[in-house]
């Protein structure tokens, strides 16, 4: 059985995990980083308002309830279907299922939102892509940061022990942030046995890049 390692924080880690079981995989899961909920103000938040915008659902996973209180009323414009599974669940009332691409979301609003203000809520680490081609169109974009992404400390032992001391034949990297820390990890002495063969797959060439 192929083993696959998986480099996501949860709560989806675990649902890729079972994605891969179902396919024959063998998933070995070892987050490389975590979300963490940062303080948001949520006076004025939707003030001029017309609409927000969600490309990670951890970012209305973090969200405290105030600031989806402030928001619910208005349209969502998430990124893709989980996304939006995130922004109903967390209390919006009209969400909509974007191409499953940010760049493609921002080009999708940038025509309908000239000179108007979109609330738009993210992590403090995140593709800027986003938010320039909006304000390129003259957009009005209030960034609203709910989480954060941290690396988490992985110790050889934790690997090893982690991966059973045997070879993984592929990795899954969701984030620019998983790869760099991938690359440190397998250019570690004592971990070279175990990832010198592994094939990484990336989930956009950006990610791929890091």
């Amino acid at each position: 059985m192929v083993r696959v390692l998986v480099t996501r924080p949860e709560p989806g880690a675990s649902r890729t995990a079972q994605r891969l079981l179902d396919q024959g995989f063998q998933p070995i899961l070892l987050p490389l980083t975590e979300t963490v909920a940062l303080p948001v103000d949520a006076d004025g938040v939707a003030n001029n308002a017309v609409t927000v915008a969600v490309t990670s659902a951890n970012a209305v996973r973090h969200a405290p309830k105030e600031i989806i209180a402030a928001l619910a009323g208005l349209p969502c414009h998430a990124v893709g279907k989980r996304t939006a599974e995130a922004a109903h669940t967390a209390g919006f009332f009209s969400v909509g299922e974007g191409p499953g691409d940010a760049q493609a979301l921002a080009d999708a609003l940038a025509g309908g939102y000239a000179g108007q203000t979109i609330v738009y809520l993210c992590g403090r680490v995140r593709f800027s892509g986003f938010e320039q081609r909006l304000q390129a169109a003259g957009v009005h974009v209030r960034t609203v940061e709910t989480y954060d992404t941290v690396a988490l400390d992985c110790s050889d032992e934790a690997v090893l022990a982690r991966l059973s001391g045997l070879p993984v034949e592929a990795g899954l990297l969701y984030s620019a942030n998983a790869a760099t820390a991938m690359q440190a990890l397998a250019g570690r002495p004592a971990l070279l046995g175990v990832f010198e063969r592994t094939i990484f797959f990336a989930l956009s060439a950006r990610i791929a890049a890091a």
